[in-house]
């Protein structure tokens, strides 16, 4: 895939520290809207039932930002992500997948090696990376070459992500992984394959649960309902920040520090640096880790 049009990288750290300083500002401006919005609530709840229906009202201009979006995804990972490994499965508390070396297959590591990534479902060097690599690395979990953990943010919203794509796909995927765990690469996948072009509206509700629907999904109604509720916003939000605040758990120095963009790429808390649309320089990059070069 040619990059001849494309922003260079020292252009996307560019863009990366705008956004991530605009994302800041606006969390902040959030949470003091919803602290308002407390005091203003305690104060009407003294003077009836026209007071509940004014609190209802200044409810609904907090945006999507509700109880219903309070909970926490299932089978995430210590670090806020979803680990996958042979067959596109994920690692659950009841579930280990097991690979399969075929014959020939490059040698398997004494532990497999650990690919971490970064993503904004918005994110069209996300898609570049992900659209490039994802059957390689499909490959390599197969065979027990490599695990993968994918860690969604939400950064794009707004003028990215005009509808709040950025945050609703992040969402979906929490729902598919809470809900239909062995669904959830196959489904991250579909939604990096079908990304809508940046600064567009992406896909409505309806139809991220019907590309959920496209992968062979269980508990559709659960799915359905999570998607639609945004359950998972305030976790996705929470997670945001937290890795813009701290950086990668397995990188040091800070990672984060408004140095660079997504996708962030670390195997075995090494980052990747190479080109996000070179297959075989990635492959060279993970098959050099997993050889303990």
């Amino acid at each position: 895939m040619s990059s001849n049009n494309r922003p260079t990288r020292s252009q996307q750290r560019e863009e990366a520290r705008a956004k991530a300083k605009a994302m800041r500002e606006q969390h902040k401006k959030a949470e003091r809207r919803k602290g308002l919005l407390v005091k203003a609530s305690i104060a009407l709840a003294v003077v009836g039932a026209a007071a509940v229906i004014a609190s209802v009202v200044i409810g609904g201009m907090a945006g999507n930002v509700n109880s219903a979006q309070s909970d926490t995804p299932l089978n995430q990972t210590s670090n806020n992500g979803f680990l996958v490994g042979a067959n596109g499965e994920m690692f659950t508390a009841s579930s280990t997948p097991t690979p399969t070396p075929s014959p020939g297959a490059t040698a398997v590591p004494v532990s497999p090696v650990k690919i971490i990534t970064y993503v904004d479902y918005a994110c069209p060097f996300c898609a570049y990376f992900e659209n490039a690599n994802i059957d390689q690395i499909k490959g390599w979990l197969d065979t027990g070459v490599a695990t993968l953990e994918v860690r969604p943010l939400s950064f794009l919203d707004g003028r990215g992500s005009p509808n709040e794509y950025s945050s609703r796909a992040a969402n979906a995927t929490a729902c598919v992984a809470s809900y239909s765990p062995n669904n959830y690469f196959a489904f991250s996948k579909a939604l990096f394959e079908t990304q809508p072009a940046e600064g567009t509206a992406g896909p409505n509700n309806s139809q991220l649960f019907a590309t959920a629907k496209s992968v062979g999904i269980t508990n559709e109604s659960k799915i359905e309902s999570c998607i639609k509720d945004k359950s998972f916003g305030k976790w996705i939000l929470k997670t945001t920040d937290a890795t813009f605040e701290a950086g990668v758990p397995e990188f040091s120095p800070t990672f984060w520090a408004e140095k660079n963009g997504t996708p962030a790429v670390f195997v075995n808390g090494q980052h990747y640096k190479g080109g996000v649309d070179n297959p075989a320089q990635f492959a060279q990059f993970v098959l050099g880790i997993a050889a303990g070069n």
